[in-house]
C-alpha cells in the first residue's frame, strides 16, 4: 500500500486527536485502552506517533460510531 504525505504528515488527525484528548484529561495510555476497549489494537507509542504525525491512520481504525469511547480518536473534532 502507498502511504502518501500531506504537508510531510502522514494524516491530518494528529493534532485534533492530541486537543481532544488533553481537553478530555486523558493520557495517550488511557486513549489507547479506550480504543483498544473498541477493537483497535493500538498502543500508547502509536497514539504518540499518530498526533506527532509520523503514523498512518487506515479507515478501519475509525470508529463508526459518536457513541463509540473510542470516538476521540478521530471523529471528535470539539
Amino acid at each position: 500500500m502507498k502511504i502518501y504525505d500531506y504537508n510531510g504528515k502522514k494524516n491530518i488527525c494528529g493534532e485534533r486527536i492530541r486537543e481532544a484528548r488533553l481537553k478530555q484529561r486523558l493520557s495517550q495510555s488511557d486513549l489507547a485502552a479506550r480504543v483498544q476497549v473498541e477493537g483497535v489494537i493500538m498502543e500508547r507509542d502509536s497514539i504518540s506517533r499518530v498526533e506527532i504525525g509520523t503514523r498512518f491512520v487506515p479507515d478501519y481504525e475509525i470508529p463508526n460510531s459518536q457513541k463509540s469511547s473510542a470516538y476521540l480518536f478521530c471523529g471528535f473534532w470539539a
